[in-house]
């Protein structure tokens, strides 16, 4: 059976999720086999395994980290929230059903044999599990039945290291008001303290090193820098939404309040001359070269969000001067004409869209959730270059939406389950119009010459010359995954980690 190391955090955004996906890297590196496992995500971005399940994208960038096809056994539990108070409820991967959080935190005692099912079966296959906590571990109000922290870290008698953010300051409260508020069997868990986030010369922690050591017993096992890598997040933390800085391209995202799966803009990160911000009000829209409508868990809420604030509005203006407006799955929805949803999918109702593509949506009950390949069929405007290129994702979405019939534009893409036969009937995905485009498909920019074509077309319209070109995708997030595990190796006790869990470390 594999060996454990659980990664708690004293609060949302510590860095649990780089400090795990750090040292899945590192145990590959070293030669062992790896599996990330979160038992319980709250995340609005998610991902679809190659066979078709659902789960959060940060096990997805941890299993990408340790070298191996992200599995929904490593994420059982997933809650994307619908509301303030509720979420929609997956377990191994399936739609189980809308729930609020006072039924869910009654019932969640009833996950645990699917979420020990999920972590027997990695652990028979793999040498090291990394489990990642959620949130705080002493949240006392919600301890009861938990099943994500120490719960989870008492189920498998995992070790534990908790990390403390000292970039937003407190850092000695975080750790040790933690560590005093477990309960007695916990702290035995808990086998180190990480810092994490450090700014400037990282001596000047070497007395505060002693201090946690001394009011704790508890080892510190390293003081992590600040890291300046560019991977995956999935929390609504993340510093990437709130970028203001604009460079020669300017691509702005649409903020919506139930914003999904904003990954999938990540890579125009690579570009030196190209900004993404993210946008809520129509003057933070400014001028911006690019505007792109993302995916969202509450369509008809964020399209009337969007029609209360002046956003609407201000993006059909920019459509009107001829700015591209690209829409990805509920953004796709939001753009159309019509959103219904008679199943109470979401919170029901129908809504009109902007009106700027020519298809109307309607919910249905059932969750579409296929990984996909395709071919950019017809594409007009300033992103014709696009026409003929390949490109690969997923689709993950409630509606479904027909093209009018009156006035059908132009098929954007056509594609093909990924998986099937070469040959095999094809169906299209997608609308444009003039500088209009909409699809279903996540990570319609991430494949081949994609996310190129549409820089140089800006950098055209702007006159600007572009010599720029992105290295691949997937040869990119590697060079990141290595960048994090040196700079988390070099400011850790490695050789310690490894007693602790009961290994030897390389060269050993």
């Amino acid at each position: 059976m594999a060996k454990a190391i659980m990664i708690q955090g004293t609060m949302s955004n510590a860095g649990k999720s780089l400090i795990a996906a750090a040292l899945c890297r590192i145990f590959k590196q070293d030669g062992y086999k790896v599996a990330p496992f979160k038992s319980q995500n709250m995340a609005l971005n998610s991902y679809i395994t190659s066979d078709g399940l659902e789960m959060g994208r940060a096990q997805v960038m941890q299993a990408e980290a340790a070298g191996t096809e992200p599995d929904v056994r490593m994420n059982p539990i997933l809650l994307k929230p619908t509301t303030d108070v509720g979420s929609q409820v997956i377990v191994n991967g399936k739609v189980k059903g809308n729930m609020s959080a006072r039924d869910y935190f009654k019932s969640k005692s009833e996950m645990i044999p699917d979420i020990m099912a999920a972590y027997e079966s990695l652990s028979s296959e793999y040498d090291i599990i990394v489990i990642e906590g959620a949130g705080s571990p002493v949240e006392l109000n919600l301890k009861t039945d938990d099943i994500v922290n120490m719960g989870m870290a008492k189920l498998v008698n995992a070790p534990v290291l908790i990390v403390g953010d000292i970039d937003r300051g407190g850092v000695f409260a975080q750790l040790l008001g933690t560590y005093y508020l477990l309960e007695d069997d916990e702290k035995e868990l808990v086998k180190g303290f990480v810092v994490n986030k450090f700014r400037g010369d990282i001596s000047l922690f070497d007395d505060g090193i002693n201090i946690l050591k001394d009011k704790s017993g508890v080892d510190v096992l390293g003081v992590v820098p600040y890291m300046n890598v560019d991977i995956e997040d999935e929390d609504s933390l993340s510093v990437k939404l709130e970028n203001t800085q604009k460079k020669a391209v300017d691509i702005v995202v649409i903020r919506l309040p139930k914003l999904s799966n904003f990954t999938d803009f990540d890579v125009f990160n690579q570009y030196e001359n190209v900004s993404v911000r993210y946008v809520q009000t129509a003057e933070q829209l400014d001028s911006p070269d690019m505007i792109i409508i993302p995916g969202t868990k509450s369509t008809i809420d964020d399209m009337l969000w969007m029609r209360q604030n002046g956003l609407e509005a201000a993006v059909k203006k920019k459509v009107a001067e001829g700015i591209p407006v690209f829409g990805v799955c509920g953004g796709y929805q939001i753009l159309g004409m019509s959103i219904s949803d008679p199943d109470m999918a979401e919170n029901g109702g129908t809504i009109r869209g902007m009106e700027l593509l020519p298809v109307d949506t309607v919910f249905g009950s059932e969750k579409k959730r296929t990984r996909v390949d395709g071919v950019f069929k017809s594409v007009p405007g300033v992103f014709a270059g696009l026409t003929g290129k390949k490109f690969g994702g997923y689709e993950i979405h409630m509606g479904s939406s027909v093209i009018c019939e009156n006035n059908p534009g132009d098929h954007l893409a056509v594609l093909n389950r990924e998986g099937e036969k070469s040959g095999c009937e094809s169906y299209p995905d997608g609308v444009a119009v003039g500088n209009v485009y909409g699809s279903y498909v996540h990570g319609i920019f991430d494949e081949g010459e994609v996310s190129d074509i549409i820089v140089e077309a800006l950098c055209k319209i702007k006159g600007i010359e572009n010599n720029e070109k992105k290295i691949g995708r997937h040869e990119y997030k590697e060079m990141q995954y290595d960048k994090m595990a040196d700079i988390v190796r070099e400011n850790i006790d490695v050789k310690r980690l490894y007693e602790i869990m009961g290994l030897q470390s390389e060269g050993e």
